[in-house]
């Protein structure tokens, strides 16, 4: 049996929990989840939207382009983001696991867009663009090419 994996934000007001394994584990370099976050680089995690259940009224939502972004209303801390074109996945914010230890990354996103100053010392494959295959022909949010 598979164990839940939960989280939720700073103040409590918005809890998640995955009944299933994460299919995805990687850093994010790019700009748009830069400004997202307010970090040099972000963290994610990706589970089947269908495996995962939200609780408490405090979610938010912010669209912009294919990406939508959740955070909690109250004390605004991010949540997930969920791409249109990757319609079955969700992928929450590494801080935002109540356990982020259990979820190493497994690979570096828009290594292309990665701030000069930033050294992550690993191993882990690199990607210059997207870590994971979405339409050729779609825009990012910020108006760039997947």
């Amino acid at each position: 049996m598979t164990a839940a994996h939960a989280g939720g934000c700073r103040c409590g007001a918005v809890r998640f929990e995955a009944s299933a394994e994460p299919h995805h584990v990687s850093y994010c370099h790019c700009g748009d989840c830069r400004r997202a976050s307010g970090a040099p680089v972000s963290a994610f995690v990706g589970f089947m939207a269908g495996q995962v259940a939200f609780t408490g009224k405090a979610l938010k939502m912010f669209e912009n382009g294919a990406v939508t972004r959740s955070f909690c209303g109250i004390c605004g801390s991010p949540i997930a983001y969920v791409d249109e074109r990757l319609e079955d996945d969700i992928y929450f914010m590494l801080g935002a696991m109540d356990v982020p230890a259990d979820f190493p990354p497994t690979h570096h996103a828009y290594v292309s867009e990665q701030l000069p100053f930033l050294t992550i010392a690993d191993a882990l494959p690199r990607h210059l663009k997207t870590s994971v295959p979405r339409p050729a022909s779609e825009q990012r949010p910020d108006g760039t090419q997947s």
